[in-house]
C-alpha cells in the first residue's frame, strides 16, 4: 500500500510538472508565432509591393527609353539626312515603322503651321481637324530639342474607313526639316499603341489580392488605372490619387474609409508616377484565418500533450526501465531472456533485440565457418586452375618443337602460357577486366591450335569499348573448351572448322558470344543443358556450362548469365550476358565483397568448375 501511494506521489509529480511545462511552451510558442507572423506578413506584403513597383517602373521607362530611342533615329537617321520628299525618306521611315508597328499605331511629320508632311503607314488625314491646339503640339513647338509624352487619347486626325478607334499616347518633338532647298522647322510624332502599355499594367493587377497598381501624372491625371472606367463614371472614387503630388515614398493612411499603405514612384523622363496601393482588410481577413487557425491547433495539441502524458508516464516508463536492466545483464555477461512487455512498440523492441544478440551469436559462427570455408574454396580453386594433364600436354609439346629446332613456335608457345598462367592466378582475385579475360582466352586457344595441328581456325571480333568493364574470371575459357572437344576438335582440316569470338555492348549490357559450326545440339538438349536436372547427360559440356551459368547469377544477379543457341550440323552460339560495369579496383572490391555473403555456394561452385571444366 505505501509504496502504491509512493509511486502514484512520483507520477503526480512528473505529470504535474510536465502539464505546467507544456501550457506555458504552448502559451510563448503561440504568442511569439502570431507576433512574428503578423510582422513578417506585413513587411512581405510592402517588400513584395517595392519589389514589384520597381521592376515596374524599370519595365516601363525601358519601354519609354525604347520609344525615345526609335524617336532619335527617325529625327537623325531619317529627317536630317534625306529630304522629306525623296524616295529614300519614304523607304527608311517605311522601314523603321515595319520594324516596330506592334509598338507604334502610326509616325507622321508636320510643318510649324499643322500641315501634314509625312505619315506611316499610309492614311488619310481629316481636313477638319486642327492639330495645332492640340497638346503634343503646343508641347512640342514650345521644347526645342526636347521630347513629350501626352496623356492617352483617341487618334482622331486620320479617317478610320473601319470605324474602330484606337488609344494612343503621343511623344512628340521639335525637327528641322529639309523640304527641297529650304529648311523648315516642324514636329513629329509617334504615336504609341496605348493597348501595349494598358496591358502591362493589367498582368501586374491580374493576380493581386487585396492590391492595385496605377499610372498617373504628377498632377493627379489617371493615364491607367484598373478601375479607369468606373471612375469616369463616377461609379468609384480613389483618394489615394492625391499621393501623386507627394514625394517617392511609403505612406500609411486611410483611403477609401480603409487602412492602407500607399508606395509612390517616379518614372523617368515624363515624371509620371506609379501608386501602389494595398488595403490590410485583406491582411487582417488572412490575419483573422491564422489566428483561428493557430489557436485551434495549439489548443488541440495541448489536451492531446496533457492526455499523453498521462499515458507515457504510467505506461512507457516501467517496460523501458525493465528492457534496459535486462539488457544490462546480458551485456555484463549473464544470458538472461530480453523483457518483452508494455506497448507493441516496447514489445517488438524486445523482440528486436533479442533476435539480433541470437543473430549476432548465429553470425558469428557463421563468419568462422565461412572463413574456414572460404580458405578451402580458394585453395582448391588456385590448385585447380591449370589442369595438370594440360600443362603437361603443352609442355610436350614445346618440348617437341625445341627438340625439331622450332625455336621460334617454342618461344611463342612458351610465352602463351606465361600469360595464360599470369591471367589464371590473378593475384586471386575472382573479377578481372574483360580486356584480361579475352587475353586468356587467345592464349589458351593458341596453344589449342598448335596442340590440334592447326585444323580449326579462331577469330575475335571484339568492340575496343568493352574492354575496360568487369568479369567474373575464367568464364569464357569454359565455354571455348566444349567449341572445341564437342563442336571443331573432330573435325577434319578440309572441313573448315571455325570457331568465332565476338564482343558487343547493346541495350546498356554486354554480350560475348562464342560460335563454331560443329555438330551443334538438339532442340531438346539446348533447352535443358543450363538447368540441373537429368534430361540431358552433363558430362563435360553440360556441366562446364551450368557452373558458368551459376557464377555469373551468383555474382550479378539472376537477369544475367549464359543464352545456348544451336542447331544440328550447324554448330552451336554460346553467349555470355553481363551488366556494363566500369573495371577499377574500387569496384572490383567491392564486387568481391558483396559475393562474400554468397561465398559458400560460389565455393561449391568452383570445386565443381575446377573440377569438370578445367584445362585438359
Amino acid at each position: 500500500m505505501k509504496k502504491r501511494i509512493k509511486s502514484f506521489g512520483i507520477q503526480s509529480i512528473l505529470m504535474s510538472a510536465l502539464t505546467a511545462l507544456t501550457i506555458i511552451t504552448t502559451t510563448i510558442i503561440v504568442a511569439l508565432i502570431y507576433i512574428r507572423y503578423d510582422d513578417d506578413l506585413k513587411k512581405n506584403t510592402i517588400k513584395n509591393m517595392e519589389s514589384l513597383i520597381n521592376s515596374s517602373v524599370e519595365s516601363f521607362e525601358d519601354y519609354l527609353l525604347n520609344m525615345r530611342r526609335i524617336s532619335d533615329a527617325i529625327n537623325y537617321n531619317i529627317i536630317q539626312q534625306y529630304d522629306i520628299n525623296s524616295v529614300e525618306f519614304s523607304q527608311q521611315l517605311d522601314l523603321l515603322y515595319q520594324t516596330n508597328k506592334d509598338r507604334i499605331r502610326s509616325i507622321s511629320v508636320y510643318d510649324n503651321s499643322g500641315r501634314l508632311l509625312a505619315v506611316e503607314p499610309a492614311m488619310t488625314y481629316k481636313q477638319d481637324v486642327d492639330i495645332t491646339n492640340q497638346d503634343w503640339f503646343i508641347a512640342a513647338n514650345s521644347r526645342i530639342e526636347n521630347m513629350h509624352f501626352s496623356s492617352p487619347h483617341i487618334e482622331n486626325y486620320f479617317v478610320n474607313d473601319s470605324d474602330r478607334y484606337y488609344w494612343v499616347m503621343s511623344l512628340s518633338r521639335f525637327v528641322n526639316i529639309s523640304d527641297g532647298d529650304k529648311l523648315q522647322n516642324g514636329v513629329l510624332l509617334i504615336d504609341i499603341n496605348y493597348s501595349n502599355i494598358t496591358e502591362s499594367f493589367d498582368e501586374i493587377n491580374e493576380t493581386q489580392s487585396g492590391q492595385y497598381y496605377y499610372l498617373c501624372k504628377n498632377d493627379g491625371e489617371v493615364i491607367y488605372h484598373p478601375y479607369g472606367s468606373q471612375i469616369l463614371r463616377g461609379i468609384k472614387k480613389d483618394e489615394s490619387i492625391n499621393y501623386a503630388l507627394k514625394e517617392d515614398g511609403t505612406y500609411y493612411s486611410g483611403v477609401n474609409g480603409k487602412k492602407s499603405t500607399i508606395l509612390v514612384k517616379t518614372i523617368s523622363y515624363t515624371g509620371w508616377k506609379l501608386v501602389g496601393v494595398v488595403s490590410f482588410d485583406a491582411h487582417n481577413m488572412d490575419d483573422a484565418r491564422i489566428k483561428y487557425f493557430i489557436l485551434t491547433t495549439f489548443s488541440f495539441l495541448l489536451m492531446m500533450i496533457l492526455v499523453l502524458n498521462r499515458i507515457i508516464v504510467k505506461r512507457i516508463s516501467k517496460p523501458i526501465l525493465k528492457l534496459n536492466d535486462s539488457v544490462k545483464e546480458y551485456e555484463a555477461g549473464d544470458k538472461p531472456n530480453i523483457y518483452i512487455g508494455g506497448s507493441s512498440e516496447i514489445r517488438h523492441l524486445g523482440y528486436s533485440v533479442q533476435k539480433s544478440y541470437e543473430q549476432i551469436d548465429e553470425l558469428m559462427r557463421e563468419i568462422v565457418r565461412q572463413q574456414n570455408e572460404r580458405r578451402k574454396s580458394e585453395i582448391a580453386a588456385l590448385q585447380s586452375q591449370i589442369n595438370p594433364h594440360f600443362l603437361y600436354n603443352t609442355l610436350e609439346s614445346i618440348t617437341w618443337m625445341v627438340e625439331g629446332n622450332k625455336n621460334k613456335e617454342a618461344v611463342f608457345m612458351i610465352s602463351e602460357l606465361a600469360k595464360l598462367l599470369r591471367i589464371s592466378l590473378s593475384k586471386g582475385h575472382t573479377i578481372i577486366s574483360i580486356q584480361d579475360e579475352l587475353q586468356h582466352c587467345r592464349s589458351y586457344m593458341n596453344i589449342q591450335k598448335f596442340r590440334y595441328n592447326k585444323r580449326f581456325s579462331t577469330e575475335f571480333d571484339i568492340d575496343p569499348e568493352i574492354n575496360d568493364y568487369v568479369i567474373v574470371k575464367l568464364i569464357i575459357q569454359p565455354i571455348l573448351e566444349n567449341a572445341i572437344y564437342y563442336g571443331v576438335g573432330n573435325l577434319d582440316e578440309d572441313d573448315g572448322g571455325k570457331i568465332l569470338v565476338t564482343g558487343r555492348i547493346e541495350h546498356g549490357d554486354i554480350y560475348i558470344s562464342v560460335e563454331d559450326n560443329g555438330m551443334g545440339m538438339r532442340e531438346e538438349d539446348v533447352a535443358n543443358i543450363l538447368v540441373e536436372n537429368n534430361k540431358v547427360p552433363k558430362h563435360g559440356s553440360g556441366v562446364g556450362l551450368i557452373n558458368v551459368h551459376t557464377r555469373i547469377k551468383l555474382m550479378f544477379g539472376e537477369a544475367y548469365g549464359l543464352i545456348v543457341e544451336s542447331e544440328p550440323d550447324e554448330g552451336t552460339k554460346v553467349t555470355v550476358h553481363l551488366p556494363a560495369i566500369l573495371y577499377d579496383e574500387t569496384e572490383r572490391d567491392k564486387l568481391e565483397s558483396m559475393s562474400e555473403l554468397k561465398r559458400d555456394k560460389l565455393g561449391e561452385t568452383s570445386k565443381l568448375i575446377s573440377e569438370e571444366s578445367a584445362y585438359e
